[in-house]
């Protein structure tokens, strides 16, 4: 379950996914609105393994 807070660092440190301008959202580069776009997913990501995680023991 932890392995899904990998997908953030991966889809963020590939920049060759993203080195690029189109397709534009609202008038904002993919290079820009595809990083934003990771802010709401890594929340998610965290609430989601954070909830799956919080009673076990370390």
């Amino acid at each position: 379950m932890k392995a899904l807070l990998l997908l953030p660092l991966v889809g963020t440190l590939v920049p060759v996914v993203y080195d690029r301008r189109g397709p534009e959202f609202f008038g904002v580069p993919f290079f820009y609105w595809y990083q934003l776009a990771w802010v709401p997913v890594t929340i998610a990501l965290i609430v989601i393994v954070y909830r799956a995680t919080r009673d076990d023991p370390q």
